[in-house]
């Protein structure tokens, strides 16, 4: 059926949508969907492409001077930006080639103090370096140069950034057994290596926190989540001089330990791996393990996707899961109830990919769900990149509005909230998407002795205003 009304509406379908396309009787446009509306697409020949183009990975930024969001698109031949401040009108900002112009099908990047940090498999490509703010006032597409190059390193698979200690980890890389590679990037035009781990052989992709989870003897180190391929590996490398192995974890049915990533209170890190499905016949599936004690991490449960295809990139954000999930796009779970059940719920998903849903390497490769419009952003294989969100039956943003506000704004030591509905919850979060404060409801919210600039509060992980402290 879904490849029946494919050939029916392709000839119909504009490829790169400029204006919404709503979610009804379960497709937008020629996309199977639930709950998630089309914004809209840009086609690989649309940011820089041509026929040949491939996409890969995808992230996200936020000016903190001009509220305008963009989408960072990896292509195989380089890393596209597009304004996306407009969800329905993306705009097409410009290019910055691959290094030597060497092409490679794995580009991934990560953002950290308004530069963006990019890695490859090309060949000595090392870690490229780009100052965002460049972005500012961009008015015709331009061919970008990077302002900074790491060369400590060919190529590398995956890049992870702590931003709160400014260190990014190189997963993959061509030194250390493809263990991480460590880089201070503090200054991002001066990068430093800082030092490399090769004791867990190859990591290929990992998280790495400041840890204030459940387990009070680690809180406040800087702590290490590794996907090494065959298993999980959790090391303490708040002492960039003396890294210390907390634990490995195993699983059945090991395919290939791929990528993982926290729940919101740090109990639980969702792991998928990427080719448990082709080995054994699996629907999508996603470990769920408890890190209630980090040197002793257990499996919690699994949770089993609608369809066959290959689980890919996930991450959490309140307490949804979203997950790029090839051939069947980006599938959102709600994570809250995993104590009680060992399991998540899907409530939501939009697929990239309508073709098929089997366990194949096409479409969906990543998603980046922390923009605070509450935009999506998709990175498809073969169709580019999307923007999405979640459709007005889940947002409810007008009602919302209208039922509580933020004052004073701008601010200098304290905010309120007026509100006619009751608050659980507030959580403070500067342009980065990191987390700057937690609130307990009370009278006044304190954000004494915070950088000047734009913040974003959200409440009962919902809805979010945005703040300016002056």
């Amino acid at each position: 059926m879904k490849k029946l009304l494919l050939l029916f509406t392709i000839s119909l379908y504009i490829s790169n949508a400029s204006s919404q396309t709503i979610c009804t009787g379960g497709f937008a446009g020629i996309y199977p969907c639930d709950k998630i509306d089309l914004m809209s697409r840009v086609a690989f020949l649309q940011m820089g492409g041509n026929g040949t183009t491939e996409g890969s990975s995808c992230w996200g930024w936020t000016d903190p001077l001009t509220a305008k969001e963009y989408a960072l698109m990896g292509c195989s031949s380089h890393t596209a930006f597009i304004d996306i401040t407009i969800p329905t009108a993306p705009v097409y900002l410009g290019k910055l080639n691959s290094h030597n112009n060497v092409s490679s099908i794995w580009r991934e990047l990560k953002v950290y103090n308004n530069y963006a940090f990019i890695v490859s498999e090309a060949a000595g490509h090392g870690m490229q370096i780009f100052d965002l703010t460049r972005l500012r006032n961009v008015t015709t597409p331009q061919n970008f140069t990077e302002n900074a190059r790491y060369g400590g390193f060919g190529s590398c698979h995956t890049v992870t950034i702590n931003e709160a200690t400014g260190y990014a980890y190189c997963n993959g890389a061509s030194s250390f057994n493809g263990g991480p590679h460590v880089v201070n990037i503090q200054n991002p035009l001066n990068p430093v290596f800082s030092f490399g781990y090769s004791a867990q052989d190859y990591t290929h992709d990992a998280q790495v926190v400041l840890y204030n989870g459940p387990d009070i003897e680690h809180q406040g180190k800087e702590i290490f989540f590794g996907a090494n391929e065959t298993k999980v590996v959790l090391i303490d490398v708040t002492d960039k001089n003396n890294p210390i192995l907390l634990s490995t974890f195993f699983y059945s049915n090991t395919g290939y330990t791929h990528q993982g990533w926290l729940t919101t209170d740090q109990k639980f890190w969702i792991l998928s791996d990427e080719i448990d499905e082709l080995n054994f016949g699996f629907n999508s599936r996603s470990i769920i393990i408890d890190m209630t004690d980090l040197d002793n991490p257990v499996l919690k449960g699994e949770y089993s996707g609608p369809t066959a295809a290959i689980d890919h990139n996930g991450y959490c954000k309140g307490n949804d899961f979203y997950l790029a999930s090839y051939t069947a796009g980006l599938r959102i779970m709600n994570a809250s109830a995993i104590n009680s059940t060992n399991t998540m719920t899907e409530y939501a998903s939009f697929d990239t990919y309508p073709e098929n849903n089997s366990a194949q390497f096409d479409g969906a490769w990543n998603t980046y769900p922390y923009f605070p419009s509450g935009s999506i952003i998709i990175s498809d294989i073969n169709r580019g990149l999307f923007v999405v969100r979640k459709n007005a039956a889940l947002q409810n943003e007008a009602f919302i509005t209208s039922n509580y506000s933020i004052y004073p704004n701008p601010t200098t030591t304290f905010f309120k909230i007026d509100s006619n509905i009751v608050i659980d919850n507030i959580v403070l979060y500067n342009t980065l998407g990191k987390i700057v404060r937690n609130y307990q409801p009370t009278e006044n919210y304190d954000v004494s002795g915070l950088a000047k600039g734009l913040y974003f509060v959200r409440v009962n992980n919902d809805f979010t205003k945005k703040l300016i402290i002056e």
